[in-house]
């Protein structure tokens, strides 16, 4: 066989892969051969065909808009982000306005209601102390470390990270006893990363509306903010709290 031949043979044995491999390390190429631009033809989704340079520019075409759609994302989830950093700095306000326990769970509760838009919120605290007592309203509720309505969040707990989502009944049930229908999303909150001091649920008839897209880290300031309203202190397990230990 001669040299021709054999490399004529050789280019006859390139695959597919191949071709697009050199293509994608040679991006110059058809530069150099621009006639072939002419000549090459691609299907149209529409039927019919498109020369590679009308594809390429339909592709570019595509790119902008998904790239312009990822920005409005982008945006409008900084909005939401905006607004519920505003929320928990009007929460803050009040909550360290009064030195009274009970009547600091009454704005929690009041503000989570009114500027959270919570349709049902409950406060778990694994401490009973005696600043606070139990609400009519269900807001909150004194729990024991042992009890058994508590195996549905083992994980959560573990965790000590704020979750969203659709929860389960068996957690409804125990979280909104005869509303558990109305729930169709909840956020668990964690008051501070170890969950020792109990834990906020925050639910909503939307399915949508507390979902994993949402903020953990605000939601984690939230429990933060909630923690120390109720202990009047800093938990060494918030961001404050480590970083005055460290200093």
């Amino acid at each position: 066989m001669s040299h021709s031949q054999g490399e004529m043979a050789s280019r006859e044995a390139l695959g597919e892969y191949e071709v697009a491999a050199y293509l994608e390390a040679h991006p110059d190429f058809f530069n150099r051969y621009r006639k072939l631009l002419l000549k090459l033809e691609l299907a149209h989704e529409t039927g019919g065909a498109v020369s590679l340079v009308e594809r390429q520019v339909a592709l570019l075409r595509q790119r902008s808009a998904d790239l312009e759609r990822q920005l409005r994302d982008l945006v409008a989830v900084a909005k939401v982000n905006d607004a519920f950093v505003e929320k928990i700095h009007h929460l803050s306000l009040r909550l360290i306005a009064t030195a009274d326990p009970g009547e600091r769970l009454e704005l929690l509760e009041t503000g989570l209601r009114e500027d959270f838009l919570a349709e049902r919120a409950v406060l778990i605290l694994f401490r009973s102390a005696d600043a606070f007592s139990t609400t009519g309203n269900g807001f909150l509720k004194l729990v024991d470390h042992s009890d058994g309505g508590l195996k549905p969040f083992a994980s959560f707990l573990k965790s000590g990270r704020p979750r969203c989502g659709l929860i389960r009944e068996r957690q409804k049930a125990f979280l909104f006893p005869g509303h558990e229908s109305e729930i169709g999303s909840a956020a668990l909150v964690p008051l501070a990363s170890d969950t020792e001091l109990g834990f906020l649920a925050i639910g909503s008839s939307d399915r949508d509306y507390f979902n994993p897209a949402k903020s953990m880290d605000l939601l984690g300031r939230l429990g933060e903010l909630v923690a120390v309203a109720l202990t009047g202190r800093l938990s060494a397990t918030t961001d404050v709290g480590r970083k005055e230990r460290e200093l």
